[in-house]
Parts: structure tokens; C-alpha cells; sequence
């Protein structure tokens, strides 16, 4: 598969993921087609990714998250880190991920970006619901 859409992007998901996986996916996909200034969908052979992008005043258009057909999650942390000035923005969505996930994102521990499994950090839909309030307010200051 060379380009990853919508529909096939689901489709795999829905084929390799159990159901709990399947919906928290489906609700970010479905969050990031909100509020998202761009959605982009993968080009890889092996799995599909979809990434919440949004506009930023330093450096135009930045990925914040991505989502795989394989039930995986990656916060695009570092990635920010090296492209983004304004480091209290940075500071800020390291603390709400580090709160509402009870994982440790310092520069020095998280020194590169990783996949986290989906089902091993979203177990209910308020920690979702927290999770995407945190990429809003994230989006929404990177945009000013």
C-alpha cells in the first residue's frame, strides 16, 4: 500500500486491533478531523499512521501525535523539543502527559519519541477526554 486514507487506514485497524483499541482510535481519528489543521495519513508498506498536525507560529506546521493501524500511539515530544522556541508550551503538554499518564517525559529520560500501546494508556474515556483537551490547548497555544 503506498498512500494510507481514511478508509483503509480503519479497515486495517479494525482487522488487527481488538475492539477497545478499534473505538479509542476511531475517537481520535475523529478528533483530529475536528481540530486538527491537517490530518496526514501515512506512505508506509508496513503499518498506517495517522498524525494530528497544527498550525504553529514558530514553525508552521508540526505534528503534536500519530496513531498506527497496530494499536500504537506515539507523542511527538522530541520532535517539538527541536522546532519549537516557545519552551513553556513544551513544559506544559510534558506535564499533562507525564499527569494523565503517569509516565516520566523529561528531556533526559524521554530522549527519543516511542510508541506506546493504545490500549495499555487509554483505559477509560475520561483519560481520553483529558488526553485530547491537552492537544486542544496544546494546538491552541502553538496557533497564537
Amino acid at each position: 500500500m503506498a498512500k494510507w486514507t481514511r478508509t483503509t487506514f480503519i479497515s486495517t485497524l479494525q482487522n488487527n486491533c481488538q475492539a477497545h483499541v478499534v473505538n479509542v482510535s476511531l475517537d481520535l481519528i475523529k478528533y483530529a478531523e475536528s481540530d486538527a489543521d491537517v490530518v496526514a495519513w501515512g506512505r508506509g508498506e508496513g503499518y498506517g499512521t495517522m498524525t494530528f498536525k497544527t498550525q504553529s507560529d514558530d514553525w508552521g506546521i508540526v505534528p503534536i501525535f500519530h496513531i498506527t493501524t497496530d494499536g500504537q500511539i506515539k507523542f511527538l515530544l522530541n520532535y517539538l523539543r527541536t522546532k519549537i522556541r516557545k519552551k513553556e508550551i513544551l513544559r506544559d503538554y510534558q506535564l499533562k502527559l507525564e499527569s494523565n499518564f503517569m509516565l516520566d517525559f523529561a528531556e533526559d529520560v524521554y530522549t527519543s519519541d516511542i510508541y506506546f500501546r493504545i490500549d495499555e494508556l487509554f483505559h477509560t474515556k475520561t483519560e481520553l477526554d483529558k488526553f485530547e483537551q491537552t492537544v486542544k490547548n496544546i494546538s491552541d497555544r502553538l496557533r497564537q
